[in-house]
């Protein structure tokens, strides 16, 4: 049974309540490990872990004034803490508490999309086993080309999606990457004992060097890889706009009771979640074009970033878990022909045999220019007459003089193409 998509495990690590919270974790974290390097008293620290808090109605009253939000933030919980507030962030900049809060969000967000990716892979396998044996045309150009079976399709769709696994779990650990080294990374006025006392606690890594910020080629990574999946699923998604054209109809969405597909046309049954997930991956792609720009910034630091990654961060991450579940369900429920896949691969009559015969009279001493010439006539005239390509290899007396009846009849077998199939399977699946 698949989850029922709900948006409020993502959306609630982008709330202010969240991002506020992470801040003072931070800020706390610094002081328990500046009050272990005995700069800040016990009894302070104490005082501060006990009031520490934050009212999100006065930072912004504060932030009208300021302009500022960490300045806002800063004394909105030094308000209530009084006058041990003055240890808070002691020695520390902004981007200490904005770069190593992004790093502890986005893992939050990294943990739900990987858990998302592994529910898909579930309901890819479990597919790829359902149709292993359920043969259709494959097709090159858009045109017949050989017989796969729908199977292997889905074994091609789980082994990307395993590599878009890997690519995020990577991207994860990219992104969980903190610092607290102060205003130009140089921890002139913090102990580097904080910084690894606070990314420890958070379950990051502290850069080995920074500038005033965290190096946005990590980020940029991040959102690559949520462009490189969105864009495995845009992909997968314009199979099955294609699979449910009406010409080939070998799979569809599945069209639930009361469903309409047209406003004019009651007969209408639209792929319109492959074509939203489609629309959906330009806008990721979009996201990672904007983190690709936000990597080069002058000398320490700009701000031109910030803008950017409020935007980008939320989004992209609830984007990506709302394309999974969709997806995940899309392929779970997708409803798919064996037999209409049976009757479009036996449209070109027989022409899909071509190579087996091609390769038979190159055995027989044929140079592959003449074999090639020989079968292309027959394939040409069966595809054009309608004629059974079996029939007129037959017929055809350069044919017959290599290759007896029985050898003919044997090259027409579906199973002569499908013979490594368990192989590739095996190859997929043996280790996961």
């Amino acid at each position: 049974m698949i989850p029922r998509y709900s948006r409020d495990r993502m959306n609630s690590i982008w709330t202010p309540e969240n991002r506020y919270q992470t801040w003072l974790d931070i800020e706390i974290l610094a002081c328990e490990a500046m009050s272990r390097l005995g700069l800040i008293p016990a009894a302070s620290l104490d005082n501060i872990k006990k009031k520490a808090g934050f009212d999100i109605k006065r930072i912004d009253e504060i932030e009208k004034t300021t302009k500022h939000d960490v300045i806002a933030f800063l004394t909105s919980v030094t308000e209530k803490v009084g006058e041990d507030g003055r240890f808070i962030h002691m020695g520390m900049t902004s981007s200490d508490v904005l770069d190593t809060s992004f790093a502890v969000l986005l893992r939050q967000a990294s943990d739900i999309l990987v858990e998302d990716l592994e529910q898909l892979l579930i309901v890819l396998k479990k597919k790829a086993f359902q149709y292993k044996d359920t043969v259709m045309i494959g097709r090159s150009h858009g045109i017949h080309a050989e017989p796969i079976t729908f199977g292997l399709k889905m074994a091609l769709w789980y082994q990307e999606m395993l590599r878009n696994h890997s690519r995020l779990i990577r991207a994860r650990e990219a992104v969980s990457t903190g610092k607290i080294s102060g205003a130009v990374g140089t921890f002139s006025f913090i102990d580097p004992e904080v910084e690894n006392y606070v990314c420890r606690n958070l379950g990051l890594t502290p850069a080995p060097i920074s500038s005033q910020i965290v190096q946005r080629d990590r980020h940029a990574e991040f959102f690559s890889a949520l462009a490189i999946l969105a864009s495995s699923i845009d992909k997968f998604s314009q199979e099955i706009r294609l699979l449910q054209r009406t010409e080939v109809r070998e799979a569809e969405e599945y069209f639930s009771p009361g469903q309409k597909g047209s406003s004019a046309m009651p007969h209408k049954r639209n792929p319109v979640l492959s074509e939203n997930l489609s629309g959906l991956a330009r806008l990721m792609r979009s996201y990672a074009l904007a983190a690709f720009e936000d990597i080069p910034l002058w000398h320490e630091r700009d701000i031109s970033h910030s803008s950017v990654e409020r935007v980008i961060g939320p989004d992209a991450t609830i984007l990506m878990d709302f394309m999974l579940s969709r997806f995940t369900n899309l392929v779970d429920s997708l409803v798919v022909y064996p037999e209409q896949m049976m009757n479009n691969l036996n449209k070109t009559h027989g022409v899909i045999f071509s190579q087996m015969v091609l390769l038979r009279l190159i055995d027989k001493g044929m140079t592959r220019e003449q074999s090639y010439a020989i079968v292309q006539r027959n394939a040409m005239r069966a595809w054009q007459e309608e004629i059974s390509f079996q029939q007129l290899l037959m017929a055809d007396a350069d044919v017959r003089n290599c290759l007896s009846e029985e050898e003919l009849r044997s090259v027409f077998k579906i199973e002569n193409f499908l013979k490594n199939v368990d192989l590739i399977f095996k190859r997929v699946f043996e280790k996961q």
